[in-house]
């Protein structure tokens, strides 16, 4: 199993977890459940939404089967306007690739986290471990926990 910054922390912080190779080139979330074969309101995307005012970029946790309600999540954050970022500027904000952004990545970097409270349905579930081609299943609480995130109904069936 290939280790990294985000498994190593895990370690530290004696938090179960397990690693799964994925292919190297990014491939969506609904792609990632079904190589995984878990359901995919299981896997969670991170979403960059960035805010009008000032201030650090939000980093929206949603199944894979969802988007981000922008207007949800402004009212939980206390915005008015927010806006998600283009591939570009998640990258840039991040410093990470697309397909490989974690808020487990970004811990102490100022990014506020909210994950839909859909992730209350399953005592673990999955996020990217912060690089294309490695993905981690982790108690939802300690996702929660670690990354000091908001809860919330953040997001809307797609389709």
């Amino acid at each position: 199993m290939k280790q990294n910054n985000i498994t190593r922390l895990l370690d530290v912080h004696n938090i179960q977890y397990q690693a799964f190779d994925l292919p190297t080139e990014k491939i969506s979330a609904l792609e990632t459940a079904e190589l995984l074969g878990v359901p995919p309101e299981q896997v969670f995307k991170t979403i960059v939404v960035t805010r009008v005012s000032r201030g650090k970029p939000i980093l929206a946790l949603v199944p894979a089967v969802s988007e981000v309600d922008i207007k949800s999540l402004a009212k939980v954050v206390g915005e008015k306007k927010l806006s998600i970022a283009t591939q570009r500027q998640a990258e840039q904000l991040t410093g990470l690739k697309t397909g490989g952004i974690s808020p487990l990545a970004l811990l102490n970097r100022g990014f506020q986290v909210v994950i839909d409270a859909s992730s209350d349905r399953f005592n673990q579930v999955h996020i990217s471990a912060g690089q294309i081609g490695l993905n981690i299943r982790l108690p939802s609480s300690a996702l929660i926990e670690l990354t000091k995130a908001e809860v919330a109904n953040i997001c809307k069936q797609i389709g």
